[in-house]
């Protein structure tokens, strides 16, 4: 065995006159041919860039994977837009590679933000609480503003029945008066508080 060196003496058994291995350009023009075998050896050959550039990009391992693999088959089926006037096979292919990293990172941080603001709003009142609370304070605001139009002997008798959910005969007894008189109050006041929050609710609209 001569002390020649393997690699010299493998260089040494190719013919002069022999091919090299093809270019990614010329593999990608294959793949645009549909040449199933063009597509193989230039996954071979682009695989490891396009994965490496992924990971510095989406920094998860699984995810850069997962881009890479999409990148590959985006490849197979677009090759034929390939313009070799405007750049070489492999700038073409990480440029995508480039861009549909950034994607994914894009799309996490949307889902990552959708997320937080679910929760966010998971500690808060829900909305249509927080409307019904606002419907309701406005109400007792009309309703103290009605209250306020009544009579001194209407205001007391309405608010001991329907504040102070007393019965009529209670409210009578409370305000030391006879029960018709109580009653009649009462039904003068709830016409008057009627026609008051009418005209609130009319200047809402």
């Amino acid at each position: 065995m001569s002390g020649e060196p393997e690699r010299a003496r493998r260089l040494r058994s190719v013919p002069q006159d022999a091919a090299g291995p093809p270019t990614a350009d010329e593999l990608l023009c294959g793949v645009a041919r549909g040449d199933e075998a063009a597509f193989a050896a230039l996954y071979d050959v682009m695989v490891g860039r396009v994965l490496g550039l992924a990971r510095r990009v989406v920094r998860d391992p699984a995810q850069a994977e997962e881009v890479t693999q999409e990148v590959m088959v985006e490849v197979w089926r677009t090759a034929g837009r390939f313009d070799a006037g405007r750049g070489s096979a492999s700038a073409w292919i990480l440029t995508m590679a480039h861009r549909r990293a950034v994607d994914r990172v894009r799309s996490e941080q949307a889902h990552r933000d959708r997320a937080r603001q679910f929760a966010a709003t998971e500690t808060h009142v829900p909305y249509d609480e927080v409307v019904e609370d606002v419907a309701a304070r406005l109400e007792r605001e009309q309703v103290r503003r009605c209250l306020g139009r009544l009579t001194p002997v209407q205001r007391e008798a309405v608010t001991l029945a329907y504040y102070g959910g007393h019965t009529y005969r209670e409210v009578a007894e409370k305000l030391e008066a006879p029960l018709p008189t109580v009653k009649t109050r009462m039904r003068d006041g709830l016409i008057r508080m009627r026609d008051c929050l009418g005209i609130e609710l009319e200047g809402r609209v």
